[in-house]
């Protein structure tokens, strides 16, 4: 078919040419975006004059048709368009003829991609956003649930101190808040419409640039038409948060795969979010875990090459930015397939308390206590330290925990040790005396609870 563009050529495209240069196979997911920008953009025509409200309306209804024979399925996107924007404009003027060619005055295709984009992306911000509220409801019920849930924290993933299942999840809950931040930051910075600004110098034509922004949602228009077709700053910045977002999603499916072993049974993962072993048939395996672990590199690798991409690119438009959206489109799919998948897995996983507060037991998170306990009767903390060392190398000689030694041999090492010396160190008290605000004592971690409720109540208002 003829080229929008195919005025100056006298001569037909190589096939092989045309085939790499369109983007029609992975920019067609933009018709929506490419549709309502273009009905803005003519509703805006017709009042600045410079189309009809006859003409507008032909328009109108001819791209409102196109939308829904796309969704209904009865018009199909396909690869005899070189882009998306060719297909709307084609499909347009084969329906109301002529008038459809009025579509594209005042604007180039750099500023509609570039809006199309911007209009993508900031849809996108706010369905990924509002997957991470669901995830955080779920971390919130874990955190209410257990607050008591006694297991070992760790550093060096060695067992350090104790700490409740409330407050290890909790941490992630800020992880995820974070996440929510920078998505609204994203979406602030990016809220500004591109469309006016031509090829890169804007146009001839009397456009009035805010009535469009207004029209599409926008807080305004962009200041600089150069910069305006060129921008893919917020798409970098929409892959960071997603490579972000994995990150912490990542970080938690490692501790669930290493929670979910033999070794440690912390949790029991829901049958639909395991597998099996073909020739094991005792094997539960939790590939949910691992393959969010694993598709953390994928989101990586598209931020790393848009960052590549633009890195030598000078104003205003090059072609080289049609390679924003593979890379892009793919990302958006696994952070949301992993967000969602992710956010059923914990939702359904079962937590062996009685193994996680026999693990903080035997692996003697509460060591550090000993020590404070001596230092609490007049001990000088080195020796406090020194002393709790001896009694941790005597458990390990003997298997058995610091809660299992009798007070003699507690005395053999200090005279200044008391039967008070088990309450003490029990696990109960060795969590609830930490009332600092963020530690995980019974009292302040109510409190972050209660503040992580109104911050969701908010969310959803």
């Amino acid at each position: 078919m003829a080229q929008l563009w195919g005025g100056r050529f006298t001569k037909e495209t190589d096939q092989l040419v045309y085939d790499f240069n369109a983007s029609i196979l992975f920019d067609r997911r933009l018709y929506r975006q490419d549709i309502e920008g273009s009905m803005a953009h003519v509703k805006m025509l017709a009042k600045q004059g410079i189309l009809t409200e006859e003409e507008c309306n032909s328009i109108q209804q001819g791209l409102q048709g196109i939308l829904r024979d796309v969704e209904n399925g009865t018009l199909e996107i396909t690869s005899k368009y070189e882009d998306i924007h060719s297909f709307v404009e084609a499909n347009l003027i084969e329906r109301i003829g002529d008038t459809g060619k009025k579509l594209h005055t005042g604007r180039s295709r750099n500023d509609q991609v570039a809006l199309d984009m911007r209009l993508y992306i900031r849809d996108e911000v706010k369905r990924t956003d509002g997957l991470l509220l669901g995830l955080l409801k779920v971390l919130q019920r874990i955190m209410e649930e257990n607050v008591d849930t006694f297991m070992p924290g760790f550093t060096h993933l060695q067992k350090a101190q104790p700490v409740t299942l409330a407050h290890h999840v909790g941490a992630y809950f800020e992880m995820f808040k974070r996440d929510r931040s920078r998505l609204h930051d994203i979406y602030h910075r990016m809220n500004y419409c591109p469309l006016g600004a031509g090829a890169l110098a804007g146009t001839t034509y009397p456009l009035d640039r805010e009535y469009t922004a207004e029209l599409l949602g926008f807080a305004g228009p962009t200041m600089n038409s150069m910069d305006s077709v060129s921008d893919r700053d917020y798409v970098i910045e929409y892959l960071s948060a997603l490579a972000t977002i994995m990150m912490h999603l990542s970080r938690f499916s490692e501790e669930i795969i290493i929670w979910n072993s033999n070794e440690y049974r912390f949790v029991e993962l829901d049958d639909a979010y395991s597998t099996g072993s073909s020739i094991m048939p005792q094997k539960k395996n939790p590939d949910i875990a691992e393959l969010v672990r694993g598709k953390t590199g994928r989101v990586y690798g598209a931020l790393m090459g848009l960052l590549t991409t633009m890195k030598g690119l000078p104003l205003a438009y090059n072609k080289d930015m049609q390679e924003d959206k593979e890379g892009v489109f793919d990302a958006i799919d696994t952070v949301t397939s992993c967000i969602t998948l992710f956010t059923g897995m914990a939702d359904t996983m079962k937590f062996n308390k009685a193994v996680m507060e026999s693990s903080a037991k035997n692996g003697f998170t509460n060591a550090t206590d000993v020590a404070d306990y001596l230092v609490n009767h007049g001990v000088p903390f080195r020796d406090a330290h020194s002393i709790s060392g001896r009694l941790v190398l005597r458990c390990i000689a003997q298997d058995k925990a610091l809660d299992d030694l009798t007070l003699e041999e507690f005395r053999e090492e200090s005279a200044v040790f008391e039967p008070d010396i088990y309450e003490a160190i029990s696990m109960k008290t060795c969590v609830e005396k930490r009332l600092t605000l963020g530690a995980p004592g019974q009292t302040v971690m109510r409190e972050i609870i209660k503040r992580n409720r109104d911050y969701l109540d908010e969310a959803e208002r």
